[in-house]
């Protein structure tokens, strides 16, 4: 009797050893490592373009992209060179998947639009009660259905121009539109945090990025000032955004790509030879994030896992 609860003692002195040592390597790897390694270098992986925009990596293994000014989408395939996607595109800009899998597009021809199988575009919204949307820019889905996209004026002449500021809107899954916020100068990026809890969107003009609740129907409230990036300068303006597991936020703008912690602290920033537009998370491959620019498409290694929801 006396030799079995020696033994049992043992091992479970042994589990426990086992489960320390375990937690403390997982904490290693959580938190010793850079976010980003000294000196990483971002690989250029597509060139040609003239603005380009908008990155989403698809399930099926390849990255769309747009190039504004182009009317194009076009698609990356590791290995293989860039081949146009969609012509025209409408002057697409945000690219993101629904929660059926499906393309939704940002156009700044002015509308919301999805990308059926037969690859027609079937319009979601163009108009606020009434009037022309600006020109949608960039968009987040919720997992109920609900999508958020943001509308500054940037591809609207002021000959077309029919309201008279920039939102920020949701569409609900019954297709109703509902504006949220009307207070930015040039809202752009927006992204949902990993719980769905929070929606953020940055201003190009001011740098803000602002922070909003979200319940469990998809509706948001209480905005307030996140963080910011920096006005819009030399070095570009804040735009396209992301968001890792741990809740750091990761936004374009004048030095780059600003890293913030889930509440704000500014933690680092990613230097580019040229202004950076947007960017993405890899599905396949853990820490990649691919980052349009001017004419330019990177790739660039990270030591986080990436928020892709889909």
């Amino acid at each position: 009797m006396k030799k079995n609860y020696y033994l049992m003692k043992t091992l479970h002195f042994s589990i426990c050893v086992f489960i320390s040592v375990f937690l403390i390597l997982s904490c290693t790897n959580e938190t010793d490592l850079p976010i980003i390694d000294e000196g990483a270098e971002p690989e250029i992986i597509s060139t040609g373009h003239e603005f380009t925009e908008g990155p989403y990596w698809h399930p099926d293994g390849y990255l769309l992209f747009s190039d504004i000014p182009a009317n194009r989408i076009y698609r990356w395939v590791p290995g293989e060179d860039t081949e146009v996607f969609l012509d025209p595109s409408g002057n697409s800009n945000g690219i993101q998947a629904d929660i059926d899998g499906s393309i939704l597009l940002c156009q700044h021809a002015g509308r919301l639009s999805r990308l059926t199988d037969n690859g027609e575009i079937e319009v979601l919204a163009d108009n606020y009660q009434g009037s022309r949307l600006n020109s949608p820019n960039d968009l987040a889905v919720h997992s109920n259905g609900t999508i958020y996209f943001t509308d500054p004026p940037f591809g609207v002449s002021d000959e077309d121009r029919e309201l008279d500021f920039s939102g920020v809107y949701q569409l609900t899954p019954d297709g109703t539109l509902n504006l949220f916020y009307d207070e930015f100068d040039y809202p752009n990026g927006i992204i949902l945090s990993p719980d769905e809890r929070f929606l953020y969107v940055n201003d190009s003009e001011t740098g803000d990025i602002t922070v909003f609740d979200v319940d469990a129907n998809g509706d948001v409230f209480s905005p307030r000032h996140f963080a910011t990036v920096g006005a819009w300068g030399d070095g570009g303006a804040a735009d396209g955004m992301v968001v890792d597991m741990q809740g750091r936020i990761y936004s374009t703008g004048p030095s780059g790509i600003s890293i913030f912690d889930e509440n704000g602290n500014h933690l680092q920033d990613v230097a580019f030879d040229q202004s950076v537009s947007n960017v993405e998370w890899s599905g396949d491959e853990a820490g990649v994030m691919y980052i349009t620019s001017r004419d330019l498409v990177y790739r660039l290694q990270f030591n986080v896992e990436g928020y892709k929801p889909r």
